[in-house]
């Protein structure tokens, strides 16, 4: 079978609007001083109390740890996160949001509003959207290779 037309293509579909929501998340990120990777850091570390580990930050988000440690500097820099070796295990950096970073998150919420407006779609209708690039993107996680 030849391979779709590059519309047809699911894969392209994705990356398309992945760049559409970039590039509306693009003007308040910009405005605060942080990349989306970074913003997706500040999101991960808001979902605990305690901070995360690097490796859990990258677990998180699906990237390696090698990919969130110059982030995580960076955040540091910017005064929006602290890094400290973990007393347990020198090995582990914990990383935690600093009220800094806790109010840059926050002015992060006006984001879903954004992209409900400029798709023109509800809420739900987005909601149910990602349920399904979800669960897609775990059943291409944990299944087996497909050969070609």
């Amino acid at each position: 079978m030849p391979p779709l037309p590059l519309d047809q293509q699911l894969c392209f579909s994705l990356y398309a609007a992945t760049i559409a929501i970039n590039r509306t998340y693009k003007p308040v990120l910009d405005r605060l001083g942080i990349t989306y990777p970074q913003f997706l850091v500040l999101q991960s570390l808001n979902e605990v109390e305690d901070g995360r580990s690097i490796g859990s930050i990258a677990e998180r988000l699906a990237l390696e740890p090698s990919t969130i440690t110059p982030l995580a500097k960076r955040l540091e820099a910017a005064g929006l996160v602290t890094r400290i070796r973990n007393p347990a295990d020198e090995r582990q950096m914990q990383v935690r949001l600093t009220e800094r970073g806790r109010a840059c998150w926050v002015e992060t919420g006006c984001l879903a509003a954004m992209v409900v407006d400029r798709s023109g779609m509800t809420a739900e209708r987005l909601a149910a959207l990602n349920a399904e690039v979800t669960a897609l993107r775990r059943a291409l996680q944990d299944g087996p290779p497909a050969p070609c």
